[in-house]
């Protein structure tokens, strides 16, 4: 009986005590209310957001609507934030202890208004996306990225300034890490400028057809920090990096207005000189009446007797298409080539080959072998 007093006693005392000179009944207290809130958190965030919902369904803006949709995560750690909170002021502790507990309950606010900010970044890309018309689209990804990423260290900074480690002589060291980093990575930090460059001047974007002299000629699936990935037209992918655009010069064929149609037709030379003017004529009158061909300023159309070369006089037709694209320009050229062969067939003309004239002023007597396809008997 004796022994069940003494235990009795002792538990008691535990229980008055508790852990830290805290009573166990408030303890017990305190983590119900932190679980309550815990449970709760769902249903809290719920009616939250359904409130929010109503007020912002009365606006046509895109924005608010965005704002609701990424506000579910942090709403939903806010209970748990005041949880702590109220559970944590129902203790009755030391200083020493209650300092370390401000010191959770500024972290877990910190964590939720920095949680908040970078949930906010996504809405907050309807209004970068307006700008998509003045800088590439890759660029204002990279920027929405960049945000996220700055918020993320600014509230991992925070933290650990609430908790005393310094960062400022961390940021010191890193630096002087990052300069030796520097000189050994030159190369990708080239990359990454030169990718810059080129989302700002928007030199080509994805789905641009492109040449890269002396390196590869396809079209821009996706434009990287580091690299750019070009795939050829056998569908074989190449990753060019990005200082290459820097230092190569790139010829963006998407952007051009027109495509060009240059040939330089021989006709031989006993053609007269009424049959070139009439095949001049017809080509020229054949293209001017022709919607497919451009007729501008920039991009008019010639038609004119060039040249005479070793075995044909040359006739200079050049004209640029309306269309940009290359299956629409193959037809467009076939077609002009086959109303040249009738023009000139028309005309009784005939095209040139290349051809040698062999002129022979003797032929010697000596020695000449003739040869008897029937032999006498």
């Amino acid at each position: 009986m004796e022994s069940f007093n003494t235990f009795t006693d002792l538990f008691l005392d535990v229980w008055n005590n508790g852990v830290f000179g805290i009573n166990a009944t408030d303890i017990i207290v305190s983590l119900v209310i932190f679980l309550l809130f815990y449970l709760l958190r769902r249903l809290i965030a719920r009616f939250i957001l359904n409130r929010l919902s109503k007020i912002v369904s009365r606006t046509s803006n895109q924005i608010d609507d965005a704002v609701i949709e990424v506000l579910d995560g942090p709403l939903k750690f806010f209970p748990v934030v005041i949880g702590f909170f109220i559970a944590s002021s129902y203790l009755d502790i030391s200083d020493n202890n209650q300092d370390f507990l401000d010191l959770l309950n500024r972290s877990l606010i910190t964590i939720f208004i920095f949680w908040l900010l970078h949930q906010l970044i996504i809405p907050f890309s309807f209004v970068i996306k307006n700008f998509e018309s003045k800088i590439s689209k890759p660029l204002v990804d990279w920027t929405l990225k960049g945000l996220k990423i700055l918020v993320i260290v600014l509230g991992a900074v925070a933290i650990l300034e609430l908790w005393g480690i310094r960062v400022g002589p961390v940021i010191a060291g890193l630096g002087l890490f990052g300069v030796a980093v520097a000189l050994g990575a030159q190369d990708l930090f080239k990359n990454l400028i030169s990718g810059i460059m080129i989302l700002m001047e928007k030199r080509f974007t994805v789905g641009d057809v492109i040449l890269v002299s002396g390196e590869v000629e396809g079209v821009v699936e996706q434009i990287g920090f580091r690299s750019t990935l070009v795939r050829r037209f056998d569908s074989t992918p190449v990753m060019v990096p990005n200082y290459k655009f820097a230092e190569q010069s790139v010829t963006n064929y998407t952007r051009r207005h027109h495509r060009r149609i240059r040939w330089l037709i021989g006709l031989e030379y006993k053609t007269t000189i009424d049959q070139l003017k009439n095949i001049r004529d017809d080509i020229n009158n054949l293209i001017n009446k022709n919607d497919n061909f451009a007729k501008n300023e920039n991009a008019g159309f010639y038609v004119r007797i060039d040249s005479f070369s070793s075995s044909s006089i040359d006739m200079l037709v050049q004209a640029f298409t309306v269309t940009n694209d290359w299956a629409q320009y193959l037809q467009i050229k076939e077609d002009l080539a086959v109303q040249i062969i009738n023009i000139v067939e028309k005309n009784r003309a005939a095209f040139a080959f290349p051809s040698q004239s062999l002129y022979v002023e003797s032929i010697p007597n000596d020695n000449i072998e003739i040869f008897n396809s029937i032999k006498k008997k």
